[in-house]
């Protein structure tokens, strides 16, 4: 039998080292809050404010590093950037001098005037970034946690099952807090957008979540269409997001943060229907999607497989994000390969 001896080594063998740069409330209560619960990894943070690193250093019971080189310098199989998405590009560029092995980011994944401003610049930045990882040989990955939502998982299960289809027509309402997010499943369910065309209205929103308004109709590549509406307008009480899905067989709604799935089927009596038990709320749902898309990423890491949502899911994202902006500046229709091909 194996001694104590051999089974620590056996152990440091299996050990992961992860950095997390930005700590910030989404950083804190929903990434070292389960990360610095599991086994066998060890955690590094980093921050501008030296004393906030120094805090969540004692309450998770992981290092703190006082500069982004010292961080680097720590022999990570992977970085998460949870900074402000303001700062996601600079942050990693930076850490990309050092040729980490995997970058993890979070939405969007890149937006120098915040999330609910995305520009078209955005999106070239984005495709800086994937080069630049690519000549560092780093693996950039995107929390897309959507895709983690119980009855997202269900859905995409179901349309497999009852053959459904490709998606014909979608339209989306949706709160800028959550917009990249449902532009990502947009695309997940029904494939690549072709051309937009949008307007924009009046500005709207907190000072923490403020933007134009912006309605935007789409063609995809596969002959479908639809229209997607955003705004930081609507009440945060309120659904953050509504959505109906018209397939090829069959027509599906949801809405808000994992609360809602509706399935109408042709040649059936009775609509299905899935909702939240009594004893649960969206913000069980969202910190539960959190936890599964950290599990099944470092997964990839412990297996050294591909993350399961790459950056290029986000570039393609700023891609849509930056036809829509373009359309509603100029007044026309914008191509999204031809006026923002994604060369690399």
């Amino acid at each position: 039998m194996p001694d104590k001896k051999e089974n620590m080594t056996a152990e440091m063998k299996n050990t992961i080292r992860l950095g997390v740069v930005g700590l910030g409330n989404v950083a804190q209560n929903n990434y070292l809050s389960y990360l610095s619960r599991q086994e066998n990894v060890e955690l590094f943070c980093c921050s501008r404010d030296p004393e906030k690193a120094k805090a969540c250093a004692a309450r998770f019971g992981i290092h703190a590093c006082t500069t982004l080189e010292e961080l680097a310098g720590m022999h990570l199989d992977a970085v998460f950037i949870l900074t402000l998405e303001q700062f996601h590009y600079g942050t990693a560029c930076r850490l990309l001098e050092f040729s980490p092995k995997r970058l993890f980011i979070e939405k969007p994944l890149v937006a120098r005037n915040g999330q609910a401003e995305v520009c078209e610049q955005d999106f070239f930045d984005a495709l800086d970034l994937l080069t630049r990882a690519k000549r560092a040989g780093t693996e950039i990955a995107m929390n897309f946690n959507y895709r983690f939502f119980d009855q997202m998982i269900r859905l995409r299960r179901l349309v497999e099952e009852r053959d459904l289809g490709p998606l014909r027509q979608s339209s989306w309402l949706v709160h800028y807090a959550c917009w990249s997010h449902c532009l990502d499943l947009l695309r997940w369910f029904g494939g690549e957008i072709a051309e937009v065309s949008s307007v924009s209205g009046m500005c709207c929103g907190s000072d923490s979540l403020r933007g134009a308004d912006l309605a935007g109709a789409f063609t995809m590549q596969n002959g479908g269409c639809g229209s997607i509406v955003g705004s930081a307008g609507a009440a945060f009480e309120l659904p953050l997001y509504r959505a109906v899905l018209q397939f090829e067989r069959g027509t599906v709604s949801f809405s808000d943060l994992d609360v809602s799935l509706q399935f109408d089927l042709p040649g059936e009596a009775y609509q299905e229907s899935f909702t939240l038990g009594a004893n649960r709320s969206r913000w069980d749902q969202y910190a539960a999607s959190f936890e599964k898309s950290l599990a099944a990423y470092l997964e990839s890491v412990r297996m050294k497989r591909p993350a399961p949502v790459g950056g290029m899911e986000g570039v393609r994202e700023l891609q849509l994000e930056a036809a829509l902006r373009r359309s509603a500046a100029t007044g026309r229709r914008v191509n999204l390969g031809r006026e923002f091909p994604i060369t690399l």
